[in-house]
């Protein structure tokens, strides 16, 4: 284990999310809705939707797969592919693809336009695709910031081994053992990959205050007292600063979301995340005249 018990206050689960029937995001992404229900509510805050394409094979071809071109405000995305390559184009002049381990993070602030699709490459080959894209919610002074794209690389993300030979977290954004994530955040944010070899014990150090997830990427693991499999999600309490994991015999890969609760009102439509109603009618009308670009 990293840590001695002694020293440690362990958060408790306060719920497992059931795992919601999958759904098509344009004709490229087959998204399980992670966070159900709770989605766009404090209960998950600082982030606001999660959704994760398990890994399903696509044969070639020359059509684009994907989202074509639709706005947001508000908010931030976060883009990490698995298995497969998504294309990322945007109003603001950015085009860009990743690949495996490779994370897309952009902040939408004042408004962005973009699209999302499958590589030409990845489309002409087909093969096994697997990804998942978070969104972040904006503190209310940051809302209307202005749009930025931040392409992060497998080879900057560092990647610290766990003591024992128990597996490793991949830190993309914020801090673990002193190792810092090259994403940059607008609220104190941890966002870790973490692989779990079989049967191991482990204790990831968190901050107290913070809300923190466990979501379950492939494999099954115990997160303190309950047990979650592929596709599944643990929300943990508030209180406590550090994480007990115990995977079991096949292993498991993590994602560890952590973050600082904006306490904020939020008010969402499509793809705008404001404050209020009236924020939400803003967005829109300064959609529709252009003030968010004219396109890509």
């Amino acid at each position: 284990m990293s840590m001695s018990a002694a020293s440690t206050k362990f958060k408790n689960v306060r719920k497992v999310l059931p795992r919601v029937s999958p759904h098509w995001v344009g004709d490229g992404f087959h998204v399980y809705p992670i966070f159900g229900d709770m989605a766009f509510t404090n209960e998950v805050s600082p982030f606001l939707m999660f959704d994760y394409a398990a890994p399903q094979s696509f044969q070639p071809t020359l059509k684009k797969r994907g989202v074509g071109q639709h706005p947001h405000r508000g908010i931030e995305t976060v883009t990490i592919a698995f298995s497969g390559e998504v294309e990322h184009r945007d109003s603001i002049g950015n085009s860009d693809v990743i690949g495996p381990g490779d994370v897309q993070w952009m902040t939408a602030g004042h408004g962005i336009i973009h699209e999302e699709f499958h590589s030409k490459k990845f489309g002409q080959t087909g093969g096994v695709f697997e990804f998942c894209q978070l969104w972040v919610n904006l503190p209310k002074k940051d809302k209307l910031t202005p749009p930025k794209y931040q392409p992060i690389l497998k080879q900057d993300i560092p990647q610290v081994s766990l003591a024992d030979n128990a597996g490793w977290v991949r830190v993309i954004a914020g801090e673990y053992n002193e190792s810092k994530g090259p994403a940059s955040t607008f609220s104190p944010v941890n966002l870790w990959h973490v692989k779990l070899e079989p049967n191991v014990l482990i204790d990831l150090k968190t901050k107290d205050g913070h809300n923190t997830m466990v979501f379950c990427q492939s494999g099954s693991v115990q997160v303190g007292d309950a047990s979650i499999k592929n596709a599944q999600i643990a929300m943990l309490s508030l209180d406590g600063d550090s994480i007990r994991l115990r995977s079991k015999d096949e292993g498991s890969v993590l994602m560890i979301l952590d973050g600082q609760p904006l306490n904020e009102p939020i008010a969402a439509r499509g793809p705008f995340v404001m404050n209020t109603e009236r924020e939400l009618q803003e967005a829109m009308l300064d959609y529709r005249s252009g003030k968010m670009g004219r396109g890509i």
